[in-house]
Parts: C-alpha cells; sequence; structure tokens
C-alpha cells in the first residue's frame, strides 16, 4: 500500500458515499487507476464493507452496555459455544477476547434496562460463566469507525544518513 490507497482509505472512512471521480480528484488520479485501486484494496480484504452509520439513539437504543467476562472454561469446546451463540446476538456490536484479569469484553446496545435485563438473561443461559460485570455507559464523548490510517512507511533510500 502507497501514500495514494492510505488517502483513498482515508477518505473512505470518513465517507463512503464519494464518487469514483470525487475521490480520483482528490488523490489526483483519473478515475480508472482510481477504481482499481480500491477494487484491489477490497480483494485484498482491507476494505471489507461500505455502511451507513445510524446514531443509536435516533432508532431507540438508548443504552451502551460494557460488559466483562471471566470465565472458569477456557476449553475450545467452551469458545466455541460461546462465540457461536454470541455471534447471534443482535445487540452484540463488538466482541473481543481479552489479556489480563477479564477473559472477554463486549459493547452492547440496547433499548433500555428492560432489555439489557432480557440480554443479560439470555447471556448467562448459553453458558457457564465465572463472573459477568456490566458497566453502563452515560455519554457518548467520541465514537468514530474510521482508523487512523498510518504513513506508509519510508524505504531505505528514502531516509536520509545522520
Amino acid at each position: 500500500m502507497d501514500a495514494t490507497d492510505r488517502k483513498i482509505l482515508t477518505l473512505l472512512q470518513a465517507d463512503a458515499s464519494l464518487s469514483i471521480a470525487e475521490i480520483a480528484d482528490k488523490v489526483h488520479l483519473s478515475q480508472t487507476p482510481c477504481w482499481k485501486r480500491i477494487q484491489k484494496l477490497e480483494a485484498q480484504g482491507i476494505i471489507t464493507g461500505r455502511v451507513a452509520l445510524v446514531a443509536p439513539e435516533k432508532i431507540g437504543l438508548g443504552l451502551t452496555v460494557f460488559v466483562s467476562i471471566e470465565s472458569g472454561d477456557h476449553s475450545a469446546a467452551w469458545l466455541e459455544r460461546f462465540a457461536s451463540a454470541i455471534v447471534t446476538m443482535p445487540e452484540v456490536m463488538d466482541v473481543y477476547r481479552m489479556a489480563g484479569d477479564v477473559d472477554y469484553m463486549l459493547r452492547v446496545v440496547v433499548a433500555d434496562m428492560a432489555a439489557y435485563d432480557e440480554f443479560y438473561k439470555r447471556l448467562i443461559g448459553i453458558v457457564s460463566l465465572k463472573n459477568v460485570t456490566s458497566r453502563f455507559a452515560m455519554e457518548r464523548i467520541k465514537a468514530t469507525t474510521a482508523l487512523p490510517v498510518p504513513p506508509a512507511a519510508k524505504s531505505p533510500r528514502d531516509r536520509s544518513v545522520a
């Protein structure tokens, strides 16, 4: 990936509705090479999708909960059951396997406390859990899906000798 690819990624993360012509103009390419670069980024799995971002509170999903899970069982069979169930739960936005004192961290978005209680009951019913801790977000201060695209690494010939 060169600097132009990185500019394209930054633009698409900010606004995936940009036309090829607009992107090409901003990265100083003609449309065909720009389109080919985007197709290559998709084929390489760097661009994994294009979506519309929705304000959760505007559609009645006003409660975000961060759920820490500790498991007493670390077997492959337990993880398979857990992962298979979690991926089917639409309230779960993110799931991470963690290092440290927590085994899994979930970000859950629901309408309200009653909806979270229903989710919680389903969660604890899927597999044996040692501990579940829920932390309720009071305010979202920053939320982004745009990754900070790092600059291309300089090649050895680009580096000056001090």
